[in-house]
């Protein structure tokens, strides 16, 4: 009896150190195809979300996209992911006015924020050039001023991973690698990035109580400019940054140079149109004190600067917005304590949820 309780233990024995004890092999042996809804959370004061009926979110799609867009592998030298330049506790944006890509060479714009891409529609990147998330999230992989690799090259390097195969089965139904799954998985990911908890959302919301000085500041951007009026007169914010997402999901030529200092034409670049020149995309101002630089190329470091701009720099253009030209006669005549209380507001659209969820971080 004892003999054969001694080869029990010993054929155990052999089975513990036969099987690979880690979680990759843990990993192997769920592999399975799992369709499970991924419900986007997002406030009651939002609009219903702009999602892709070919693209449904899944909790294993968006757990494949959040891999993704953390991996190195998708860069020429194994370096840089997509989070390099969308860093989360900076709103998922980069703090230089242009970031530098693996080979050391300067992008051409300021990076944009990832947040709320489940309710933009109009195109994707500062000029539009991008129709869908998908696309978007490929295009930094074999731009040579970023990533700088090709889609081959990465889909190969992944491909080695069996945890990335097991993934790509639990999204897909298939272990194949394609870069039109890659692109997929990544729009699930960064369509799952919400920020909606702000001190302004809980005001929205009757949970919190803005100060004096925020009140002030929330009465001046949502006040039209009137020069008739100079004592009711208001920052005109909501022209351009308006709804629960302070944008308006337009391209805009706001101003920065005159015709003759243009050099880089934006919108125009993409439709060709002559209309189009010197346009960008408006961005949201949600978590905006945390995403300096501003503007396309980066050229306001503070806040105040970029409402000095507004109060009294609006150069002329063929394309400059009208509604900010109507401004130059008189600026918008913001006080001193004006501009102070604005930025008091401004700053309550922080959202420190966004900032430090672990939804959105690397595991």
């Amino acid at each position: 009896m004892k003999f054969k309780t001694c080869l029990f233990l010993v054929f155990v024995l052999l089975l513990i150190n036969c099987r690979p004890d880690n979680e990759e092999y843990i990993e192997q042996q769920d592999a399975e195809f799992d369709g499970t809804e991924y419900l986007l959370d997002y406030p009651f004061h939002f609009a219903p979300p702009l999602l892709p009926e070919d693209n449904p979110l899944t909790v294993q799609g968006v757990k494949l996209g959040k891999m993704l867009f953390h991996e190195t592998l998708l860069s020429g030298n194994n370096s840089q992911s997509c989070a390099t330049c969308h860093l989360q506790h900076f709103a998922f944006t980069d703090t230089s006015r242009f970031s530098i890509g693996i080979e050391g060479l300067q992008g051409e714009r300021q990076a944009m924020s990832v947040f709320n891409m489940a309710w933009n529609d109009h195109g994707f990147f500062w000029d539009g050039r991008a129709m869908q998330l998908r696309d978007q999230a490929l295009m930094p992989i074999e731009d040579p001023l970023e990533m700088n690799e090709t889609l081959e090259n990465a889909i190969n390097k992944l491909d080695n991973s069996q945890r990335y195969r097991d993934q790509f089965m639990r999204t897909f139904g298939s272990e194949e690698i394609t870069s039109e799954k890659i692109g997929l998985a990544m729009e699930q990911f960064m369509l799952s990035i919400v920020s909606g908890t702000s001190k302004y959302d809980n005001y929205v919301l009757g949970t919190a109580q803005l100060t004096e000085e925020e009140e002030r500041g929330r009465a001046l951007f949502f006040t039209d400019y009137n020069p008739f009026f100079p004592e009711d007169s208001g920052a005109d914010c909501v022209h351009c940054h308006s709804g629960f997402n302070f944008e308006n999901d337009q391209y805009m030529n706001n101003g920065l140079d005159t015709e003759d200092q243009i050099t880089d034409i934006g919108r125009m670049n993409v439709s060709g149109d002559l209309n189009d020149k010197a346009k960008f995309k408006v961005t949201s101002l949600r978590n905006i004190a945390l995403t300096a630089p501003y503007m396309h190329d980066g050229r306001f470091n503070t806040l105040e600067q970029v409402i000095e701009h507004y109060n009294s720099g609006i150069q002329t253009s063929n394309t400059t917005n009208a509604a900010l030209l109507s401004t130059q006669s008189t600026g918008l005549m913001l006080t001193e304590q004006d501009k102070s209380d604005l930025i008091a507001f401004l700053n309550t659209f922080t959202d420190p949820l966004l900032l430090s969820t672990t939804n959105y971080s690397e595991e």
